[in-house]
């Protein structure tokens, strides 16, 4: 089984490099590391350019960016996963461990957040079991989707905002998501940078209006 793990970057000069190094280990195993960068005005698609098996440019948007990179990816599974959140060590492993090819599988891991601070064990937690209960991932925990069920779902909807979400309510109707206890470890900045309980404030109202049928694009403006 060979995983395909597709990033979408914009102006990630500064983590990349890093990032890209730890998954080195994975490519050497013979799985596949593609870069899609949406425009970057850094040094980010230098950095990417020897450390990946295939480097795409696409216009700005994860949803576009993404689905560019599932366009010619040649993997059996499809990996999403961000700059800012880095694999386990067995993570690859853990995946091809608990699919089945002849299934239309999808899923995700557990997600720990980066900062020491104890409020954020609660927020992880609170992440991981709301996940586990609606069925919903979000892209900071690692969405793996088999190659047949994402050309079945014909991808992500091309929306600014709220793309992991909108995605997990149709592939959970299909078949209910994998969730894995491994965890990912994904950047605390947003929560340090905007205050913990203003971005916890921020995320709720944010998803709360999109079940309530707010257009994606004025919830990306707002969360920028």
């Amino acid at each position: 089984m060979r995983i395909s793990i597709i990033i979408p970057v914009l102006n990630e000069a500064e983590v990349l490099a890093t990032h890209l190094k730890k998954l080195q280990s994975v490519r050497a195993q013979g799985h596949e590391i593609i870069v899609v960068d949406g425009g970057s005005e850094d040094e980010s698609r230098c950095l990417a350019g020897p450390q990946v098996d295939q480097l795409l440019m696409s216009k700005r948007g994860r949803a576009l960016q993404m689905n560019k990179g599932a366009e010619v990816a040649s993997g059996d599974v499809f990996l999403f996963l961000h700059i800012d959140t880095f694999l386990p060590d067995d993570g690859v492993t853990a995946i091809i461990n608990n699919i089945n090819l002849d299934q239309d599988i999808w899923g995700r891991f557990d997600v720990r957040l980066s900062g020491s601070r104890k409020f954020f064990r609660a927020i992880e937690t609170m992440m991981n079991w709301r996940s586990r209960i609606s069925g919903i991932a979000t892209g900071d925990q690692a969405i793996f989707i088999t190659r047949h069920l994402f050309q079945r779902i014909h991808g992500f909807a091309d929306i600014p905002l709220m793309e992991d979400v909108e995605i997990c309510r149709r592939l959970k109707k299909i078949h209910p998501p994998v969730c894995l206890s491994q965890r990912v470890i994904t950047s605390s900045r947003r929560w340090e940078l905007g205050g913990v309980f203003k971005t916890i404030w921020l995320m709720w109202r944010l998803r709360l209006a999109y079940w309530l049928g707010v257009d994606p694009a004025t919830l990306a403006r707002q969360y920028r």
